[in-house]
């Protein structure tokens, strides 16, 4: 019988994390559970075993200023639609130290503030399989969209690369300025499968 795996991380005391846990215990009775501390790379590692070298990927992201009860509605909608096993979704809450770095002051995307990151991953150990789980991600998407927060997303999540979308992750400002120093370390754009900032040579 199909079942969901549901990670939760947080980096407060152990009671702060009993407290979240508990009534999603009670809402949610799990099979079995394990909890514990963990250092921060083990946490990195815990899914490399299922998405070994070779395994297909296809995936998309969006941010969320709030998870609103229509949102929520579309996720549990969304979710069950998946068909591989190995496909899951993320849900990072974006705050803390995240959102007390200045916009101005990373080359990272994104407003800084408090916010979440919602991750759509379609995983296949076969190409043909990974068709369906593409679909998947790009209905889940598009189904999401309505209640994102701008046009542009976290850039290591974009599978498709449109550059108005890269263009819309970093904004204006800072997308003109990483162009500038791309021109000065990689004028030629020979590092240029990603979401690819291109270079912009200033007149002399």
């Amino acid at each position: 019988m199909p079942g969901y795996v549901v990670v939760i991380v947080g980096f407060g005391s152990a009671q702060d994390h009993a407290g979240v846990l508990a009534p999603i215990r009670a809402a949610l009775p799990p099979l079995f559970e394990f909890v514990t501390p963990m250092p921060y790379t083990q946490l990195q590692q815990m899914f490399d075993q299922g998405t070994q070298w070779g395994t297909n990927c296809y995936e998309k992201a969006l941010y969320l200023d709030e998870l609103t009860d229509e949102a929520i509605v579309v996720i549990t909608e969304q979710q069950v639609r998946k068909t591989s096993p190995m496909s899951l979704l993320e849900l990072y809450r974006l705050g803390g130290a995240y959102a007390e770095v200045g916009e101005d002051e990373t080359a990272f995307g994104g407003r800084r503030t408090s916010r979440f990151g919602l991750f759509m991953i379609g995983l296949a150990g076969d190409p043909d399989l990974l068709v369906a789980e593409r679909a998947w991600v790009r209905s889940f998407w598009e189904a999401m969209r309505p209640h994102a927060t701008g046009a542009g997303s976290y850039v290591n999540a974009m599978t498709e690369i449109e550059d108005d979308r890269v263009r819309a992750s970093y904004g204006p400002a800072k997308y003109e300025r990483l162009a500038r120093i791309k021109a000065e370390y990689d004028p030629d754009n020979v590092f240029h499968h990603n979401a690819n900032i291109k270079p912009v040579l200033q007149p002399i």
